[in-house]
């Protein structure tokens, strides 16, 4: 008896020549579906660029390990000892950790654009989609989303053991604005953080550089009003205090640096704002200039 031989694989079908309206030439017809690409499809690969990088474990890694540990850190700390936070919101010692959390978000959010620049995978990327401005906002989206995410898990998870730990301290249970404040209102505010580098990223195309531009935002305004001796430069030296980037993050927990200033969700609006200006600019130049 003779084996059965499996059955053939068949060919892909053959293109095929019509005649165009009113012409005697041929015209092809490709076999394969050609689909419209859109938004969704950028999204797509960027999402699988952002989860395949090692940057984006080590970064958001160490981030969560910034947030929790030094929250829990303080927590046990404070709960341990004999401080007295009689009617301060359990949750203001979640800023800590935050802060320094906050330089990974920074570095994650240049990377997603300058480090393409840095490898040439920007020309890959472009060829892929000629649509650069759509390219730009598939990064945005991606990123915003992922910060926002491990930035409110983080900081909820810290929120929780803090006002389980310090209830002994006499802390005072946060109100309903607060928990929204100190949750979903920072973790906003971070993720538009990193969104701005993001921005930064693209404009200046160099991941050492576009870092060293943000860090310096975030903490040049203390260092330069912590020096300002001078009485006539007092207005100046409040203003800095006042927008710098860690105080604001500090008016989401309650506890500002100063005692003007951005207050309630004031932050969130100026970091739209600015954000906003950077990223105009940043598809104005993506637009214009070579890849």
């Amino acid at each position: 008896m003779s084996t059965p031989q499996p059955p053939m694989p068949q060919a892909a079908p053959a293109p095929r020549w019509q005649a165009a309206p009113g012409s005697p030439f041929p015209v092809y017809t490709s076999p394969i579906p050609v689909v419209r690409t859109h938004l969704g499809h950028a999204v797509a690969s960027e999402w699988t660029k952002i989860r395949s990088v090692r940057s984006t474990l080590w970064t958001l890694g160490v981030f969560v390990l910034l947030v929790v540990g030094i929250g829990l850190l303080t927590g046990v700390v404070v709960a341990s000892s004999s401080s007295d936070l009689s009617g301060e919101n359990a949750l203001s010692l979640g800023f800590f950790g935050l802060l320094l959390g906050s330089m990974c978000v920074i570095t994650l959010g240049v990377l997603t654009t300058a480090s393409e620049y840095g490898t040439g995978m920007i020309r890959t990327t472009m060829t892929a989609c000629p649509t650069r401005g759509r390219v730009l906002a598939a990064k945005a989206i991606v990123f915003f989303l992922t910060a926002f995410v491990v930035t409110l898990v983080s900081v909820s998870v810290v929120a929780f053991l803090h006002v389980a730990m310090l209830g002994g301290n006499g802390a005072r249970e946060p109100s309903g604005g607060e928990w929204l404040k100190g949750t979903v209102g920072v973790a906003l505010y971070v993720a538009l953080l990193g969104m701005l580098s993001l921005a930064v990223g693209s404009v200046v195309r160099h991941s050492a550089g576009a870092i060293t531009i943000m860090i310096g935002a975030v903490l040049a305004p203390l260092v330069i009003a912590l020096f300002m001796f001078s009485s006539s430069l007092e207005d100046v030296r409040q203003a800095l205090f006042e927008y710098s980037i860690p105080n604001q993050l500090s008016v989401f927990y309650a506890n500002s640096l100063s005692e003007s200033g951005p207050s309630g969700w004031d932050p969130l609006w100026i970091m739209l704002g600015v954000t906003a200006v950077v990223f105009a600019g940043a598809f104005a130049l993506l637009e214009k200039r070579d890849v």
